[in-house]
C-alpha cells in the first residue's frame, strides 16, 4: 500500500477535546493512518493511501467538523502571515458569542413588554442559538464523538425547556458561547509563546549587490545562499552565514538564552536573529530562510508538540470514559430520587442537568498539553531543545546523570601541551605526521593538534584517501610511507610495543592530567603528545545543583583513568574510565536498571549511550550525530544548561500537577454544590468553562519560569 504524509494547520481547535475529536474522526476514515493531532501546535499530521482517500476529502471532513485546514507555512515570514489575527469584528466565534447575546437580549426585551410570551420567547431565543452546536453534536456523533461538550450542551438545554427553565436554558448557551471565545483567546496565547521566536529574526536584510559595495534592502526570506549581508551595530542578523569581514560582539540570547555576548571576528559562525553589538560585520549566508536554525528550532518544538507525554495520554485514555460515566450519574440523579424515595422529578432533573455541565472533561484533557506547550516553548527561548514531550517528563524523573569528559564537562578546547618523540625522530615530525592523519577530524583533541602543527608553521605530509576512525580507539590515514594511526595508549600498546622510557613519560603526563595519545607508523611506536583540556568554568556549579537535588553525577570517558581521576577530583564527582562506545552503553544499561538515567554527550562515541540512556543531553557544540540522536540539546553549550533542563522539567510536571488538580477539584466542588440544589445551570457552565480558562492561565504561568542561578 502507498501511503504519503499529509500534515496541515487546523484553525478552530482551540482545546484538547477537540483534538480528541478530530483524531477520531480522522481514524475513521478509510485509508487513513497514523494520525497525531496536537492541540498545543494546531497541527494535525497523518498518512494516507493515494488509491482510497484524497486530501481534499480530509479537509473536507475536517470542515464538516466546523474547523479550518491551513496550509503549513514553508518559511518564517508565511509562519508570520498565519500569525495575523483577523480584526475583532471578522472573529467567527466572537460573532457567535455576539449573535447569540443579541438574540437573547431581544427575547429578555419582548418578555417584558409581553409577559404572558415569556416562556415562548426564552424557547425561541433558545432554539435559535442552539442550532448550530446541536449540528456540531449530531457531526461529532457521526463521526465517532457522541459524548462530546456539543452534546451535553444540547441535551441540558432542551432538557431545561421541557421543565421550564427556557430563560436559563437561554443564558446557559450564550455563557456557553462566551466561553468558546474565552478558550479560543487562551489557546492564542499558549500558542504565542513559541511563535513568537519568529519574531527575533528581522524581516528585511541589506544584501551587497554582486561585485560591488552598494547595499540594497530585500526581505530576509529571499536570501540565497552565498549573498553577503552588511550587519551594522545594533541590527539584528538576517540568516546564518560566515563573518567574512569586520569583528564585533554578538549577543546570542535569542537563540541561545546566553545572555553575555559573544565576540566575533572572521571565519566564525553566527545565528539570525542574533543581535549585532558594536561592530559592522559582513556575513556570508550559510542557510536560507526556511533552514536557519531559528527555523529549525521552530519546526523540532512544533514536532515535539505532536509527541504525547505519558500523563497526557493517560489523561486521554481516562476522558473517553469520564464523560460517559458522568452522564450515568446525572441520569441516576434524574431518576433514582424520584423512583426511589418520591422526590419531586422537576427539581431532580434540574440538578442532574446541572450534573450533566458539569461533566465536560475539557479543562481536564488541557491540563498536561497547555503546560507541555509552555515548557517546551521556555525551554526554547532559552536555549533548552526539547523534542517531546515524553522526554520533557521524563527529564524530572531522572535520578544519574552520565557526563562524557571532553567538550561537556571540558570546554572542549585542549592545548597541546608536550610533544615526545622517540629516539631518531624530531619532535616537528611527530606533530606533523599526527596532524596530517588529524587534518578531517572533529573531535577537540585532533583539533588541537592540527592548530599546534599550523602554529608551528609545519608542512604536513600528504594524506592518500582520508582518514578513518577506530571509534573510541584512535583514527587512521595513509600517508607516503604507510598507514599511520593516532591513537589512546592503550591502542597503541594493542598494535606494538611501547618503548620503556615514552611509556613511563606517558604515566607522568596522565598524572598531571593530560590527555596523551600516540602515533604509530606501520607497527612502529614513533612518540606521543599530550593535551590538556581544562574543566568548563559552570561545571562544579552544575554539579553542585543536580547533587543538591538528590540526582547522582557519574563520568564516562575513554580517557586514561589518571587524566579523568584528575578531572573529576577537581569537580568533586566519580569517574569510570577507558571506557569504549560499547562499555559506555553497557554502563549506561546497568544504571538505567535502578533508576531513569541522563547521558550528556557531544560526539560520535557517545551517539549509543546517548540513544540508550532515558534521555540522550547533546550539548550545542556536538556533532550533527549526537544532536540527531539525542533526546535534548542545550544550544548554549554550557554544562548548567543540564540542571535547567531538569529544573524545567520538574517544574513543568508540578504545574502539570496542579493542572490536574484544579480541574478535577473545581467539578467535585460543582458536583457536590449541583447534587445539594446549590448550583445552577448556569453557574455550573461558568464552572466548566471557569476551569479550563483557570488551567490554562496558569500553564501559561510556566513561560515566566526562570531558573535559579547556582
Amino acid at each position: 500500500m502507498a501511503t504519503e504524509a499529509y500534515k496541515i494547520r487546523v484553525e478552530g481547535m482551540d482545546c484538547a477535546s477537540c483534538a480528541l475529536k478530530i483524531e477520531t474522526a480522522m481514524q475513521r476514515l478509510p485509508g487513513v493512518a497514523d494520525v497525531r493531532v496536537s492541540y498545543s501546535a494546531a497541527t494535525l499530521a497523518l498518512r494516507f493511501d493515494q488509491d482510497r482517500i484524497s486530501p481534499s476529502t480530509i479537509d473536507d471532513e475536517l470542515r464538516s467538523l466546523g474547523y479550518r485546514p491551513q496550509a503549513i507555512a514553508p518559511s518564517l515570514s508565511s509562519i508570520r502571515a498565519e500569525r495575523k489575527r483577523p480584526p475583532w469584528w471578522q472573529d467567527a466565534k466572537l460573532q457567535t458569542v455576539m449573535i447569540a447575546a443579541a438574540v437573547f437580549a431581544l427575547a429578555f426585551a419582548l418578555a417584558q413588554l409581553f409577559p404572558a410570551y415569556e416562556r415562548w420567547l426564552y424557547s425561541a431565543a433558545a432554539a435559535i442559538c442552539l442550532i448550530p452546536i446541536a449540528r456540531r453534536a449530531l457531526i461529532g456523533a457521526r463521526s465517532g464523538s457522541p459524548f462530546s461538550i456539543e452534546t451535553l450542551m444540547t441535551i441540558a438545554a432542551i432538557g431545561a425547556v421541557v421543565i421550564g427553565e427556557a430563560e436559563e436554558a437561554a443564558v446557559v448557551i450564550v455563557l456557553f458561547n462566551v466561553g468558546e471565545w474565552l478558550e479560543t483567546f487562551a489557546a492564542g496565547r499558549a500558542r504565542a509563546g513559541i511563535e513568537a521566536l519568529t519574531d527575533v529574526v528581522p524581516r528585511t536584510a541589506r544584501r551587497l549587490r554582486d561585485g560591488s559595495d552598494q547595499v540594497e534592502e530585500i526581505p530576509a526570506a529571499d536570501l540565497m545562499i552565498g549573498d553577503v549581508v552588511v550587519v551594522r551595530p545594533g541590527d539584528r542578523i538576517p540568516s546564518d552565514g560566515k563573518v567574512i569581514d569586520g569583528h564585533s560582539d554578538v549577543n546570542e540570547a535569542p537563540i541561545t538564552g546566553e545572555s553575555v555576548p559573544v565576540a566575533k571576528a572572521v571565519g566564525d559562525h553566527v545565528y539570525a536573529g542574533s543581535i549585532n553589538a558594536n561592530g559592522e560585520l559582513r556575513i556570508e549566508t550559510t542557510n536560507a530562510a526556511a533552514d536557519n536554525t531559528i527555523a529549525r528550532i521552530i519546526h523540532l518544538v512544533e514536532q515535539a508538540q505532536e509527541s504525547k507525554a505519558p500523563t497526557e495520554r493517560m489523561i486521554d485514555r481516562l476522558s473517553r470514559w469520564y464523560t460517559p460515566a458522568a452522564m450515568l450519574v446525572a441520569l441516576l440523579v434524574i431518576i433514582v430520587p424520584p423512583l426511589g424515595f418520591g422526590e419531586d422529578w422537576a427539581t431532580w432533573i434540574y440538578r442532574g442537568l446541572a450534573t450533566l455541565l458539569i461533566a465536560c472533561p475539557c479543562a481536564l484533557v488541557i491540563s498536561t498539553p497547555a503546560a507541555i506547550a509552555s515548557g517546551l516553548a521556555v525551554g526554547a527561548r532559552k536555549g533548552l531543545l526539547i523534542k517531546g514531550g515524553a522526554v520533557l517528563e521524563t527529564l524530572g524523573k531522572v535520578k544519574t546523570v552520565a557526563f562524557d569528559k571532553t567538550g561537556t564537562l571540558t570546554l572542549g578546547q585542549p592545548q597541546v601541551t608536550d610533544v615526545v618523540s622517540v629516539i631518531g625522530q624530531q619532535d616537528d615530525a611527530v606533530l606533523a605526521r599526527a596532524a596530517a592523519v588529524e587534518g578531517n577530524t572533529s573531535h577537540p583533541i585532533g583539533l588541537a593538534i592540527v592548530r599546534a602543527a599550523k602554529a608551528r608553521a609545519l608542512q604536513l605530509p600528504v594524506v592518500f584517501g582520508g582518514s578513518q576512525a577506530v571509534p573510541g580507539k584512535a583514527i587512521s590515514a595513509r600517508l607516503k610511507d604507510g598507514f599511520a594511526f593516532v591513537g589512546s595508549p592503550r591502542f597503541a600498546a594493542e598494535r606494538t610495543t611501547i618503548p620503556p622510557a615514552l611509556a613511563t613519560t606517558i604515566s607522568g603526563l596522565e598524572r598531571e592530567g593530560k590527555t596523551v595519545v600516540v602515533l604509530i607508523s606501520g607497527n612502529t611506536c614513533e612518540g606521543a603528545i599530550a593535551v590538556r583540556d581544562e574543566p568548563r568554568p559552570d561545571a562544579a556549579g552544575a554539579l553542585r545543583q543536580l547533587t543538591s537535588k538528590g540526582i547522582a553525577v557519574v563520568m564516562l570517558t575513554g580517557d586514561n583513568a589518571r587524566t579523568a581521576q584528575a578531572i573529576a577530583g577537581q569537580l568533586g564527582m566519580e569517574a569510570r574510565a577507558e571506557l569504549l562506545p560499547d562499555a559506555k552503553l553497557a554502563e549506561i544499561s546497568r544504571l538505567k536498571e535502578v533508576s531513569p538515567v541522563a547521558m550528556v554527550g557531544d560526539g560520535i562515541n557517545d551517539a549509543p549511550a546517548l540513544a540508550a540512556a532515558s534521555v540522550g543531553i547533546a550539548m550545542g557544540g556536538g556533532t550533527d550525530v549526537a544532536l540527531e540522536t539525542a533526546d535534548a540539546a542545550l544550544l548554549n553549550d554550557r554544562a548548567h544548561g543540564v540542571a535547567e533542563l531538569i529544573a524545567l522539567s520538574q517544574a513543568t510536571l508540578g504545574n502539570i500537577w496542579q493542572n490536574i488538580s484544579i480541574a478535577l477539584g473545581l467539578k467535585a466542588v460543582f458536583l457536590a454544590t449541583s447534587l445539594l440544589g446549590v448550583t445552577t445551570l448556569w453557574m455550573a457552565i461558568l464552572a466548566d468553562t471557569g476551569a479550563t480558562v483557570l488551567v490554562t492561565a496558569n500553564a501559561l504561568r510556566l513561560l515566566r519560569w526562570r531558573a535559579r542561578e547556582a
